[in-house]
């Protein structure tokens, strides 16, 4: 039955019991038991974030250059320290966005726009080459402005393939992606060789960073071998990376910069046709929740280059006894070689999402891929408590699998 709006209000204390009795069915991501969509470096930076974001809970970042210059001021210094990060040019610019998707979109229209005003044709339709493994956003963002997306096979060893790449691309294509690191399998594009292909050809290349940016940095410094993909690789045209996933910052909260003003002046909207007079925002949302700037602000400065590089060093710890206890179960292997947080798991001779849904029947929320079929998981420190129970189940539900179970998996893939 449709809910109806309610006559009288109801008690703050019964509301919020309420609440908390109806998220107690939810899945225990406190307890590592959800493979992604939940990150937390730990109690301390949990802490500032929530405190920062509660201290600007109502203020609205649309107001930040006429009524919230704290704001203002925040955010600029959170895109500045992005830009430090990524290594940018000098002149390079940035914005903070509300997510991967709408610094990815923004992206895309920046790149659209860029090819109309270089080709004087205001409606020019151009394309997007990337590879399999890149994120649906980009695809989402096609939709939204009526581009082609021309996506290739990627190398064989997960890879997006530059010479496939350059063979897709042609004199309308506005833009080519690499991932940094994929979300399917974790493994970082070759972003050096896609900046070559990208300068050789006069495409604009966009890295997509948004899993790995805030943590790729301070894995390579504990010196562990991540590839380059910032913003010092000449071809990098635009890059955008999420803050509120290893960047451990309040949701939603993401960045996305360009090399230059003059990629950076075709990212915002921007019109002057109503009584109200000029109306242009950053982003494609009006209104944002100044709390998500404040507690970025926080975290950054909380953490600094050196608390990054430490959870950093623990998490990837974490992440190589996971692919030891994956490695010892028989019929299971790592898919791939990912180089940061996300592992996927395949199986031989079995159905691996067989061994999903027993998983969870065991109280796991089960991440898969599709192609090839895999158990995935984005790691977070979240992940440590729980790794043995998980470890345990898994290999329990494999034997089963692997030694005689008889149902078929109608297991979805979906993220």
């Amino acid at each position: 039955m449709r809910t109806t709006f309610p006559e009288t209000g109801q008690d703050h204390d019964a509301l919020i019991d309420e609440i908390r009795r109806r998220k107690a069915g939810d899945a225990d991501w406190r307890g590592g038991r959800v493979p992604l969509f939940v990150f937390k470096g730990s109690d301390d930076v949990d802490a500032i974030g929530r405190a920062a974001f509660n201290e600007l809970f109502t203020e609205n970042a649309l107001g930040a250059k006429r009524a919230f210059l704290s704001l203002g001021a925040m955010e600029r210094e959170v895109v500045d320290m992005g830009l430090d990060l990524f290594r940018a040019p000098d002149g390079a610019q940035g914005f903070m966005t509300t997510g991967g998707t709408e610094s990815i979109i923004m992206a895309v229209q920046a790149a659209r726009n860029f090819a109309r005003a270089a080709t004087g044709n205001a409606s020019h339709r151009g394309n997007l080459v990337l590879a399999d493994t890149a994120h649906p956003a980009f695809d989402k963002a096609a939709r939204l402005m009526d581009l082609d997306v021309r996506r290739v096979p990627a190398a064989a060893d997960y890879r997006a393939d530059p010479i496939a790449m350059a063979a897709a691309a042609d004199r309308d294509t506005i833009l080519i992606v690499g991932s940094a690191p994929c979300f399917p399998f974790g493994i970082v594009d070759p972003i050096g060789e896609l900046s070559e292909l990208a300068l050789s050809r006069g495409l604009w290349l966009h890295v997509d960073a948004c899993v790995g940016g805030y943590l790729a940095p301070f894995v390579r410094d504990t010196g562990r071998l991540v590839p380059a993909f910032e913003m010092h690789l000449p071809g990098v045209r635009s890059l955008s990376a999420d803050l509120h996933k290893f960047g451990y910052t309040p949701k939603p909260a993401s960045t996305v910069f360009y090399r230059g003003a003059a990629e950076a002046v075709h990212h915002g909207f921007d019109a002057d046709v109503w009584p109200n007079g000029r109306f242009a925002t950053s982003t494609i949302v009006g209104t944002r929740p100044g709390g998500a700037v404040a507690g970025a602000w926080a975290v950054l400065k909380h953490l600094g280059r050196a608390g990054y590089r430490q959870l950093a060093a623990e998490l990837m710890t974490s992440i190589d006894r996971y692919r030891t206890g994956v490695a010892a179960i028989p019929g299971l292997h790592v898919i791939g070689e990912p180089h940061l947080s996300i592992v996927a798991v395949g199986a031989s001779g079995f159905d691996v999402f067989r061994v999903a849904e027993l998983m969870a029947a065991r109280g796991w929320v089960p991440g898969v891929t599709q192609r090839p079929k895999g158990l995935h998981r984005m790691m977070s420190l979240l992940h440590v408590p729980s790794m043995d129970g998980y470890l345990a189940d898994l290999a329990a539900t494999t034997a089963e699998v692997r030694d005689g179970d008889t149902g078929a998996a109608h297991l979805k893939a979906e993220y």
